[in-house]
């Protein structure tokens, strides 16, 4: 059987991650220190095969038992997280990640991290490719998380080629559903609770802004496929249908059946006029692609959330 370590396992990402480790056989070692997961999103998995640990990864990792796999999920992951604790976001990137690669090279396990899509910055290239460095402001109020994430990066690619380590780096775009905190400041939960209480659903800018959503049973499944792949460089997962914000309020209305009204307030500094992964290297790679359309997505995060407003 396989072991597991997942810094970050009590959040949004880390817990459906540990979900799936779980069925696929794996002994799971769910790392967090709950600053922004919570125990609400594991209580499900309690099992022999899976264990708790409230830890944090700034200070030194210790497992004493054999691990095979390092998944480094943990960090702030929305701006109104990261903005929140600057800091924290930084030190988790840097010694965060300089300690779970330490474990990895420690134990000879396979290291994953989770980058994001945060790394290519504002886009002067769309759609973005894996080999496009990006557009960052390295001082505005977001880099504090690109800037963290590029590090880790960094670091990573750093110990695969001086240490050896067996090293896969999965660069995460725009992704949602249940598990989801209802106030994390990301536009599906927002939007979502808005509408559901229907209070007007606050666009930024003239909405014209674009994202990409992957639903995160999809996203997992190509995460597990990077994990088992030979691949050692940045790779892209991501839904590449494209919406602009605008025309993903109305369908949040239509689905949720609100009659909530839209609203316009000034775009937030730095903020991405475009995000679009281009997929082609997971699809070559991985043989994977997303499966499940926004609208269906869609209505299995809002049943979620329906009980939580």
């Amino acid at each position: 059987m396989a072991t597991s370590v997942i810094t970050g396992g009590a959040g949004f990402l880390g817990s459906h991650l540990c979900g799936f480790l779980l069925a696929q056989g794996h002994r799971v070692i769910c790392l967090d220190n709950l600053d922004t997961g919570t125990l609400e999103n594991i209580e499900h998995l309690r099992s022999e095969e899976f264990e708790f640990r409230h830890v944090d990864c700034v200070d030194q990792l210790e497992v004493t038992e054999p691990v095979d796999f390092v998944f480094h999920l943990a960090s702030p992951a929305s701006p109104i997280d990261y903005l929140r604790l600057p800091l924290h976001t930084l030190k988790v990137g840097s010694y965060g990640t300089h300690h779970a690669l330490g474990l990895a090279k420690f134990k000879r396990a396979r290291f994953l991290l989770a980058s994001t899509s945060e790394v290519y910055g504002d886009p002067l290239v769309h759609p973005q490719r894996e080999d496009y460095w990006g557009n960052v402001n390295p001082i505005g109020p977001r880099s504090v998380y690109d800037e963290a994430k590029r590090f880790a990066e960094a670091a990573t690619m750093a110990y695969h080629r001086h240490h050896g380590v067996a090293t896969r780096i999965v660069r995460i775009f725009n992704t949602y559903g249940p598990r989801m905190r209802l106030r994390d400041g990301r536009v599906v939960p927002a939007f979502i609770g808005q509408a559901l209480k229907g209070e007007p659903l606050t666009v930024f800018g003239a909405g014209q802004q674009t994202r990409s959503f992957c639903y995160c049973s999809d996203l997992i499944e190509g995460i597990y496929r990077l994990s088992q792949s030979d691949y050692p460089a940045p790779v892209n997962i991501g839904n590449p249908t494209e919406f602009t914000i605008l025309e993903f309020g109305k369908l949040v209305l239509q689905l949720t059946g609100s009659q909530s009204q839209i609203i316009y307030k000034p775009l937030p500094q730095d903020d991405p006029k475009q995000r679009r992964p281009d997929i082609t290297k997971a699809r070559k790679l991985l043989g994977w692609e997303p499966q499940i359309q926004l609208a269906e997505g869609l209505a299995k995060t809002i049943e979620y959330f329906r009980d939580k407003v």
